[in-house]
């Protein structure tokens, strides 16, 4: 069994300005003289986490991890509810990227992205193919309309009990989304929208909870963390990431010549098996892996992570 590299601890990090008034938290670890890689973490919201430094090998590759815009420890934070969510789309963390790209001075890098990384990653390399040298994608989303609609709508077939008390806190609307969207962003009473936060992180919870080593999340027990998390899911999610339907297997074309890894758990109830086996066709220069975990991954999950970049080291 493959197991993950011991912990380490950045060799630097720092807070870039990217302009309208954000400044991105950003940190640098493994071998500074070597092969660089970006990793895009999950949410929107949920932040850069140490664990994921395990991943890469600390004496190949030299990592970069951030906070996109509004979460972790970039400012200004969206727990704050007088933070605009205006320069808070797609298109703004993809400049983000290359602006941290740039600031590093380097011209190319293995993505990684997991989750909601992973539409922010294909994003980024269909806009900047030539930035990418090669991309391990997992739990494989590509935020379309008829995703966000089965993450909040379709899948609650299996957790019915949850998904009423979801459907009922956001009003029974037709389309949940908008409905949170609306309470956490835009209600005027902050009671309403920390109830509304917490229905919402309380839904996401539900959603792993038939996975294997399952446990409630620790980080849903603070209000700020559940706001921002709901906040900026709700925003991201009500507008479908901004991308045009299906626009990223249309542009999949433009990841040509770019090695890709692509890994699913066969048992992720939010993110059906059927979206990496549609971007696999559409992208020839990937490999894809279903493996017997769920959307949190697992130790199959996380041996083939580690092979793929283990692979990719020697590139």
């Amino acid at each position: 069994m493959t197991a993950p590299y011991p912990a380490i601890e950045p060799y630097d990090e720092g807070m870039l300005d990217v302009g309208d008034g954000q400044h991105i938290y950003w940190e640098l670890s493994g071998n500074p003289s070597g092969k660089p890689a970006v990793a895009l973490h999950g949410g929107p919201g949920s932040g850069s986490t140490p664990g994921r430094r395990r991943l890469f090998d600390p004496h190949t590759y030299r990592l970069v991890q951030f906070d996109q815009r509004g979460c972790g420890r970039s400012t200004p934070s969206v727990s704050d509810v007088a933070t605009s969510l205006d320069t808070n789309t797609t298109a703004h963390l993809l400049g983000d990227i290359e602006r941290l790209r740039e600031h590093f001075g380097i011209p190319h890098w293995l993505v990684w992205g997991a989750s909601w990384g992973v539409t922010l990653g294909l994003a980024y390399a269909q806009r900047h193919p030539e930035r990418v040298s090669e991309m391990v994608l997992c739990s494989v989303t590509m935020t379309r309309a008829s995703d966000v609609h089965w993450l909040y709508h379709e899948v609650g077939r299996y957790f019915p009990e949850e998904w009423a008390r979801f459907g009922e806190g956001g009003g029974g609307a037709d389309d949940l989304v908008a409905a949170y969207d609306r309470l956490v962003n835009a209600h005027p009473d902050p009671a309403v929208r920390a109830k509304a936060a917490k229905d919402w992180c309380d839904w996401e919870d539900a959603l792993l909870s038939l996975e294997d080593g399952w446990e409630p999340n620790m980080r849903y027990d603070n209000a700020d963390f559940r706001l921002t998390f709901a906040r900026l899911c709700a925003h991201y999610f009500s507008h479908a990431a901004w991308l045009e339907d299906d626009q990223l297997l249309r542009d999949a074309h433009r990841l040509a010549g770019i090695p890709g890894v692509l890994i699913h758990g066969l048992h992720d109830l939010g993110g059906p098996a059927d979206v990496p086996w549609l971007l696999s066709k559409a992208w020839p220069d990937a490999e894809l892996h279903f493996v017997g975990t769920g959307h949190q991954g697992g130790t199959e999950m996380n041996e083939r992570m580690l092979d793929a970049l283990d692979r990719f080291a020697r590139r």
